[in-house]
């Protein structure tokens, strides 16, 4: 395969970039390659599984390195403002064309994308990518609904990876427990760190809005409880409460305590994606699906995060 790549005009890449953009691309690239390398040394006894990759914030194929990107769609909650980000401009693979990339090959790719224009500039992919094109379909539409989707098909003799790279937070957490249930899909996760730090004011005054957010995000509103603590201090004037915020790893690990609730196995360090000013941007978690692909997923996904961590 050669694919062929297009001259591309400014403005038309996705704007979503930084070094901790190619941090975690350069993860889930090693997996992928990894992934189909043991899923064709290793076949079913009765015969192979079909390998499919989904992304579900597939964007245009390409990242246009600038700064980091925000979503409009969402003005309630805090985002990813990173004004602290000087790169220079340049177009790079975004994790659609690593995907198409990727040898072994995949079976099929699944690329979901919200914005129609996103979503016509990765159908040029087919024509770049030609001896792949009848293997790739674009779905457009909302992230959730489509994963709810594809998560309900028989996935018996299927397998598949999928990336979920939000904008901020727009995972519900019954998507992720939608492909808990395939026992059959490898999750990469980039749980949005840094809103949800923003969310958690210090006061602990959340106004409702901003708490049904986080309930969609983390599937439960007992998170209060895990990143609120009341203690009480002893004063010159008597003893007084006062609310004590969690703090990024309290939540990082929260999360992480969810996914192990149920998946088959889950990487135990997450990567801490930052900016330029080392504030956390999201968390790069690992969940495995099928309990008997559990062990060497999770070996492969611990030593990738090991890696990047240093």
């Amino acid at each position: 395969m050669s694919p062929r790549r297009p001259v591309k005009k400014s403005g038309q890449g996705h704007q979503f970039g930084g070094s901790w953009t190619t941090a975690k691309l350069e993860v889930i690239a090693k997996y992928l390659s990894s992934y189909t390398t043991a899923l064709q040394d290793k076949p079913s006894k009765q015969h192979p599984f079909r390998k499919g990759y989904i992304d579900a914030f597939a964007g245009t194929g390409y990242r246009e390195v600038r700064r980091e990107a925000t979503d409009a769609k969402s003005p309630q909650v805090p985002l990813l403002p990173d004004p602290a980000e000087q790169e220079p401009q340049a177009f790079l693979d975004g994790s659609a064309r690593l995907a198409l990339k990727t040898e072994p090959r995949f079976d099929s790719y699944i690329f979901i994308e919200r914005s129609m224009a996103r979503s016509e500039q990765l159908e040029a992919l087919k024509s770049e990518f030609p001896d792949l094109a009848n293997s790739i379909q674009i779905r457009r539409g909302d992230a959730n609904v489509e994963i709810q989707k594809l998560c309900k098909k028989d996935w018996r003799s299927n397998r598949a990876v999928l990336f979920l790279d939000p904008y901020g937070m727009q995972v519900e957490w019954k998507s992720i427990e939608a492909v808990a249930e395939t026992k059959a899909i490898d999750v990469w996760i980039l749980f949005p760190l840094g809103p949800v730090n923003r969310l958690l004011k210090k006061s602990g005054d959340i106004p409702e809005s901003w708490r049904k957010c986080l309930d969609l995000l983390l599937g439960t509103p007992n998170w209060y409880g895990e990143f609120y603590q009341v203690e009480r201090e002893h004063g010159l004037f008597g003893d007084a409460d006062h609310v004590v915020k969690a703090t990024t790893e309290t939540i990082g690990r929260y999360f992480n305590q969810r996914l192990r609730s149920i998946f088959a196995g889950v990487a135990d360090q997450p990567k801490v994606l930052r900016n330029s000013a080392n504030s956390p941007l999201y968390l790069l978690c690992f969940a495995v699906g099928n309990r008997n692909g559990a062990p060497i997923a999770l070996r492969i996904a611990n030593h990738l995060l090991k890696e990047a961590i240093r």
